[in-house]
């Protein structure tokens, strides 16, 4: 089984060389190179061809927007994780729409980082609803749908379209949770709104998914952006 092969961009010591300690200990993974910013990181990634890199958003020299940007037109195989302190919803959004496939905030635990690393490495979006409405805006209003080496748009475009002729599947029911998946609402906030309990929005929305092809709260808010709701 071929190791998964990870790049870590971040400019604290500390952070990098703890994520590393984490990353190594796993049998699938190997951490190829760490650097300090975005320049280097560009350099690393021609030379080194890591499948995951771990980039941190805020960094000297060159922001780790900026190194998305470059690394995706260059070599749009590789999977970027947007990694940052802050729910910064304008630098993530820009770094999401050159092409990441999502982003995690640095206080997540080790477990929940190994695994996003497989879903990244495997193609899935890593974002939360809130943010996959916004990256959807930002993607209509640039008009970049058409850009072939943006993994983002394509999978809005070739993957949630196709799905259109689903969504008329859905009970009245489902289709007022949907929309309100869209706003943000979690689970508890529908299910208050809407005057029912967690357990019967969670069967809603497991009913949901089938009915329209995705296999997450992600993928789902990214469908019904794009149909318009």
């Amino acid at each position: 089984m071929q190791n998964i092969k990870v790049l870590i961009v971040d400019d604290q010591n500390l952070m990098r060389d703890g994520l590393k300690t984490i990353i190594d200990l796993e049998p699938d993974m190997e951490v190829v190179g760490t650097c300090e910013n975005g320049r280097i990181a560009v350099e690393k990634a021609k030379l080194l061809s890591p499948d995951v890199i771990l980039m941190d958003i805020r960094m000297p020299e060159v922001t780790g927007v900026e190194a998305t940007k470059i690394i995706k037109n260059n070599f749009p195989e590789i999977k970027i994780i947007i990694l940052t302190t802050f729910d910064d919803d304008e630098y993530i959004i820009d770094a999401l729409s050159y092409g990441a496939c999502g982003y995690l905030l640095k206080d997540i635990e080790g477990d929940k980082l190994i695994n996003s690393i497989r879903d990244a490495y495997k193609g899935t979006l890593l974002m939360p609803g809130t943010i996959a409405a916004k990256l959807v805006n930002r993607l209509n209003e640039a008009n970049i749908s058409s850009i072939a080496s943006n993994d983002v748009s394509k999978t809005v475009n070739d993957q949630y379209i196709a799905n259109d002729q689903y969504y008329e599947k859905l009970s009245e029911r489902e289709k007022e949770i949907a929309k309100l998946m869209v706003e943000g609402l979690t689970n508890k906030e529908i299910a208050s709104k809407l005057f029912i309990t967690q357990g019967t929005v969670k069967n809603y929305i497991s009913s949901i998914y089938g009915k329209v092809g995705v296999k997450d709260r992600t993928n789902a808010v990214l469908f019904f952006k794009n149909y318009g709701i």
